[in-house]
């Protein structure tokens, strides 16, 4: 039987699956791994020990558990990252992480004064601590000796497609968000704005994710236990394997990552452009998309589990008996800066409303609530910019209880669908690898993960929840200036 490879390489671990040609999951690895943070603001993986090494580990397994034939791979990984290697592709420093590592915050300013926000946004992107362009100028700046050496980038997934063919490329998706060294009017590199930032750094070829890019080479095979010739494609970033993982492709599909941070993505039909979201190109030809992403989630959630010692069961259980609204609580859960649609990394999180009467499930709720009110925020921002969300789709850990999905349901007022396999962005690259091999079109790789259940919202608590988001939204406009103040001085 053959089976497809889908391997994806996240933040804290990196996951694996094997898959049938009917979409059945036959083998499952993941290994676990750290994150470096040398400094405050600063988050970086080494490419070596963390991406190359769990890559092999998870093959590894995966080939020995399922006993059946290859047929192709794909590889995922956290981004946008920013690897600098050499002319042989050998990295010359650590990655540096997507939008959680904020380093380059006055890159950001001086890139937007030289060239304009509004011809920024044009081609992309608003700059943010999320985009390329202002880490290379970072590296070039910080870090010149470093940069003097370089000759190509890469993200986490080029990086394995690198290393298993030999292949330089960088799926069209994940060089949209290169920002703004990327064009997304026409699809290619701004090969003027490039040269101005990074000269002798070549600019990758540019494929689609489901694309074969090469084959693995036998050095690759002997260090992987991969057969040779396997053919690899492009690959592309996490978010967008997983996206696919759960079929949503159509104009007005949303999906909704519950993890530690909050991820969403929704499909357009027409590019569009905001100063709010992250407007990108999507893994296939002829697709956009909008994109937002909250600092914190499931973090807050552990963080509050961690500080009252208390287990996630014991607190959901206790949160699910505090009403709707938490009985005046509410709060902002910008505990690590806030991305979209604010993009304020100098927020703070602000718990409003205590009294002695509230218990750890008051909070609990609390946070829950604060979230789903950062994902109507980010909602509302798409639909200004022209998405009308009209299939929600919930993937990633938090999906596993019930309260946190409800919650999100009845302060969003939408319908989610949560789908029969979860698996993530490791599933979504089997069906890539399917589809570029030829062995499954894109309708059938859609068929592979049907829905299983419908959360709807509860008509009941609309009215109190529409009230207590437009109080969620003045708390952070009235608490802004004291909070950015309040930061600073914790940071000296």
């Amino acid at each position: 039987m053959d089976v497809f490879l889908g391997v994806d390489v996240g933040t804290a671990s990196t996951k694996g699956v094997a898959v049938s040609a009917d979409g059945r999951v036959v083998a499952r690895a993941q290994v676990a791994h750290g994150t470096s943070n040398p400094r405050p603001g600063w988050f970086e993986h080494d490419a070596e020990t963390v991406w190359w090494a769990d890559f092999r580990r998870v093959i590894g397994e995966l080939t020995t558990e399922t006993r059946h034939r290859p047929a192709g791979l794909a590889v995922s990984g956290i981004g946008p990252c920013l690897l600098p290697a050499d002319e042989d592709g050998r990295p010359l420093r650590p990655a540096i992480l997507y939008g959680i590592d904020t380093r380059a915050s006055e890159e950001i300013e001086l890139l937007t004064s030289r060239w304009g926000s509004e011809a920024i946004v044009e081609r992309g992107s608003v700059l943010t601590s999320q985009a390329i362009g202002p880490k290379l100028l970072w590296l070039s700046l910080r870090e010149p000796s470093v940069f003097a050496a370089t000759r190509k980038l890469f993200m986490a997934s080029s990086f394995l497609v690198h290393r298993l063919t030999g292949a330089y490329v960088l799926d069209h998706h994940s060089a949209s968000q290169v920002s703004p060294l990327y064009d997304q009017r026409s699809g290619t590199w701004d090969e003027k704005w490039w040269d101005e930032i990074a000269p002798s750094v070549q600019r990758p070829p540019l494929a689609w994710a489901n694309e074969v890019a090469g084959r693995v080479t036998p050095s690759a095979a002997a260090a992987t236990g991969l057969p040779v010739g396997l053919p690899v494609t492009a690959g592309t970033i996490d978010a967008w394997a997983e996206a696919e993982s759960v079929a949503v492709r159509d104009p007005g599909d949303v999906m909704l990552m519950y993890g530690s941070t909050m991820f969403l993505i929704a499909m357009a039909d027409r590019r569009l452009t905001s100063a709010h979201l992250w407007p990108a190109v999507g893994v296939r030809p002829a697709v956009t998309c909008l994109a937002g992403g909250m600092a914190t989630a499931g973090s807050a959630t552990a963080w509050l589990s961690d500080l009252t010692g208390a287990d996630f069961a014991s607190l959901t259980t206790e949160a699910a008996d505090v009403p709707a609204g938490s009985e005046g609580l509410l709060m902002l859960p910008y505990l690590a800066g806030e991305r979209t649609p604010i993009f304020d990394p100098r927020a703070r999180g602000v718990v409003a409303g205590l009294t002695l009467a509230h218990t750890r499930g008051h909070l609990y709720r609390a946070a829950l609530e604060g979230v789903a009110f950062g994902v109507r925020h980010n909602l509302a921002a798409m639909t200004s910019a022209g998405v009308r969300p009209a299939r929600v789709v919930p993937v990633g850990g938090g999906t596993t209880g019930d309260l946190w999905t409800h919650i999100v349901s009845d302060v969003t007022g939408l319908e989610q669908v949560l789908p029969r396999e979860t698996v993530g962005a490791a599933y979504g690259d089997a069906m890539l690898a399917a589809e570029a091999v030829g062995a499954a079109t894109a309708s059938e790789t859609a068929a592979w993960n049907p829905p299983v259940r419908h959360i709807k919202p509860d008509p009941a608590v609309a009215g109190l929840y529409d009230a207590r988001f437009d109080d969620y939204l003045e708390l952070y406009r009235s608490t802004a200036p004291l909070i950015h103040r309040l930061g600073e001085d914790a940071t000296g």
